[in-house]
């Protein structure tokens, strides 16, 4: 299944309204953000668990398993 952010928000009944408190943006960054073709990933990270989700990442490659990639906030230990 495939989404725009905008598409994954509404179908998880959430305003832009809601992310913003969530996200310390205003409601026309929130907009913005979800028009934008290049995210950084710590961005589109934030805005997924603003949604209460938890990004992950994988890799494809031919004649090989999928591959998860983690974010290095993921492995460094504080």
């Amino acid at each position: 299944e495939e989404m725009t952010l905008r598409d994954l928000r509404l179908a998880l009944e959430k305003t832009q309204k809601d992310l913003c408190e969530s996200l310390h943006i205003t409601q026309d960054g929130v907009s913005r953000l979800e028009k934008r073709s290049d995210l950084l990933l710590s961005t589109l990270n934030k805005y997924i668990e603003a949604l209460g989700g938890k990004l992950k990442i994988t890799a494809e490659f031919p004649n090989r398993p999928t591959v998860a990639i983690h974010l290095l906030s993921d492995i460094i230990a504080y």
